[in-house]
């Protein structure tokens, strides 16, 4: 990111791509940007899959979460939310897809999801920017 890009969830910036650097888009598209969050698993705050956090200032999404009981979930650094839609769908979207995940949770639905992962960051599906 550059120096001066606000302090928001990417959906509300008029033109999230202005704000990244060259090396952040290839970082970001290739999903390499969530290495770092490998060290949060070991410590035990997020797990592999689950909703995916929400920032301080996402009072909206974090309602959303809230009142569908997904709030409930540890956070995740990939989601059913993030291959069915990532950047590309509402949060209303995303929340109803968060509710699904915590409706169908399962040893074999995180596997698929973990799988279905892979191949969306292989193809860049979903990323707008």
């Amino acid at each position: 990111m550059k120096k001066n890009t606000p302090n928001v969830a990417t959906h509300l910036l008029e033109s999230p791509a202005s704000y990244l650097l060259r090396i952040g888009g290839v970082l970001r598209k290739l999903s390499l940007d969530e290495l770092p969050n490998l060290i949060n698993i070991i410590k035990g705050e997020i797990v592999f899959v689950g909703p995916r956090p929400a920032l301080y200032n996402q009072d909206d999404l974090m309602a959303l979460r809230v009142a569908a009981g997904v709030d409930k979930l540890k956070p995740g650094i990939t989601g059913w939310a993030q291959i069915n839609g990532r950047d590309e769908i509402s949060i209303e979207a995303k929340v109803a897809l968060e509710k699904e995940y915590l409706e169908r949770k399962s040893v074999w639905f995180d596997l698929m999801i973990v799988v279905r992962t892979f191949t969306s960051v292989l193809f860049s599906k979903g990323v707008a920017h």
